[in-house]
């Protein structure tokens, strides 16, 4: 029994070999979440939708035209975005415009004084993905590593 609790804490405290199935698991349910909760209603709304997500953007910045076109990349980084993200494929790209889009989404909560830790959450994960890539255990890896040459 009580090497059993050695080898847990172990597994635990001995970080070697498990970062990569740290980021799939924070890629994974990050990429479900985002997807079931936020991608698929705002992708599957319509242009009135993406008009109104895209007026966050363009109020912030001060434009007034391509709303519908924000609001549509919005849309597309929250829905297709994750589904990459979860896969662990084009991770960082993929990671980069859902942290654009969460960034946005926490100054328009601050600015207008809603709750907006979520979004933060959400972009924090984005920037930690950014930083960190995809992992051992993705298509990213699959597809991309640099395998050695054999001449």
């Amino acid at each position: 029994m009580l090497i059993k609790i050695k080898n847990i804490i172990g597994i635990v405290l001995n970080p070697t070999g498990r970062v990569d199935v740290g980021l799939l698991i924070l890629r994974v349910f990050t990429g479900y979440l985002m997807f079931t909760y936020h991608g698929l209603s705002k992708i599957t709304a319509g242009p009135e939708r993406w008009e109104g997500l895209g007026h966050s953007l363009t109020n912030l910045i001060g434009i007034d035209s391509f709303h519908v076109f924000f609001g549509f990349l919005a849309s597309l980084s929250e829905s297709f975005g994750s589904v990459l993200i979860a896969t662990g494929f084009f991770t960082r790209i993929s990671s980069f415009f859902l942290f654009f889009t969460m960034t946005v989404a926490t100054l328009k909560k601050v600015f207008l004084g809603g709750a907006f830790e979520l979004a933060l959450v959400y972009g924090i994960i984005c920037f930690v993905l950014i930083i960190a890539g995809s992992g051992k255990y993705s298509l990213d890896y699959y597809f991309f590593r640099k395998r050695e040459r054999s001449f």
